[in-house]
């Protein structure tokens, strides 16, 4: 298939920095990525400190509180960013045309439905799965494709669903799932109506859909002309880990902060404030906009709201909130946009929906 253009070469009016993150057009050399180095420069010491975890270090609370915080994010969120890496290495491998065949036409029902049901299907985490969504985007998928599967996909991974039968029962579980679906859908399709209307920008690197391609022949046909050799296997390797490095630089400077916030916060004590009411709601919104909380992470902490707090609604929206306010997710869509504009209104048209959805869940529990 076909190798990935490169960001020199690329027509598009995507600026460098987002095509090739921490590389600018300056004499043709790349410039040192200054938030990636300086958040690893602080992420290295705190993950040395929790692994090696010296007597002294429990005396200072705030210090011990954020290298095990660290560590934890860490532990769980690599495996999400490495498999992320993989399926973005193979993307590059993979036409426009094709991606767009699986997704369909951008801007119509069907290609949202496509794009939502893709999100619930992959199994990844919420920074794994943004590092595909912000190849899609590149790949020429809608802003309401994106959204639809950035917004369906961090906690409705198959292994995560199991997660949540165990802990919240079947019922429950696919109540969410259900009520995921809906705002994925619906957040999609205002994305693709605000670009439609030119409150947000089109996509520069869409392309129409060819009615006379078919997908199975020219797939055929394609992967017969592989070369599978070292190089390839190199290419696609090469591609995911340069690509996947937009996220990571927000992803860790997001770990910084949250581990930061756990410090001062002693997630327990939101708990208590958490019960089925409106201010309980929001306070638990709130405390999700905080909290940068990988899907794994975030599963445990809702639950505890169905199950302790006897606030299914909150418990859905700690789940949706964290993914809509995420500040990790509203950076890169930023920068893969350039546009702040699409990424603000990411939380702006999906926290009203997560609001009266978990008012009506609470209400019918």
């Amino acid at each position: 298939m076909s190798n990935k253009p490169s960001c020199q070469g690329s027509s598009t009016e995507i600026k460098v920095a987002a095509c090739c993150p921490g590389q600018e057009k300056q004499k043709g050399r790349p410039q040192l990525d200054w938030l990636l180095w300086g958040s690893l420069s602080l992420i290295v010491p705190l993950l040395s400190l929790a692994l090696v975890s010296p007597s002294w270090l429990t005396r200072i609370h705030w210090l011990h509180t954020m290298a095990t915080a660290t560590f934890e994010m860490v532990a769980v969120l690599w495996w999400g960013v490495l498999v992320g890496a993989v399926f973005v290495g193979i993307l590059s491998k993979i036409p426009r045309d094709f991606i767009m065949a699986i997704l369909g036409q951008g801007g119509s029902l069907n290609g949202l439905l496509r794009a939502t049901g893709a999100g619930l299907l992959l199994d990844l985490c919420s920074h794994g799965i943004l590092i595909i969504g912000a190849k899609l985007y590149e790949r020429g998928a809608s802003a309401g494709q994106v959204v639809a599967f950035l917004l369906a996909s961090p906690w409705n991974s198959f292994s995560l669903t199991l997660i949540l039968i165990t802990l919240i029962g079947l019922s429950w579980t696919l109540t969410f799932i259900a009520a995921s679906f809906v705002v994925a859908l619906a957040t999609g399709y205002l994305f693709d109506r605000l670009v439609q209307h030119g409150v947000l920008p089109q996509n520069p690197n869409s392309i129409p859909l060819n009615a006379s391609f078919n997908f199975w022949v020219e797939a055929k046909t394609r992967f017969q002309q592989i070369q599978w050799n070292r190089r390839f296997y190199q290419d696609m390797l090469m591609s995911g880990i340069r690509d996947s490095q937009m996220v990571v630089r927000w992803l860790l400077l997001g770990v910084l902060f949250a581990a930061g916030l756990r410090a001062l916060l002693d997630a327990s004590q939101f708990e208590s404030y958490f019960g089925a009411t409106v201010m309980g709601l929001f306070a638990t919104i709130f405390a999700a906009t905080l909290l940068e909380v990988c899907s794994e992470g975030s599963a445990p902490i809702a639950a505890d709201l169905v199950t302790r707090a006897n606030a299914p609604g909150n418990g859905f929206a700690f789940l949706m909130a964290g993914v809509a306010t995420d500040y990790t997710e509203i950076m890169v869509l930023k920068q893969t946009t350039q546009s702040w504009r699409f990424a603000l209104c990411l939380p702006l048209l999906t926290v009203p929906q997560v609001v009266l959805i978990s008012v009506l869940i609470n209400s019918f529990a």
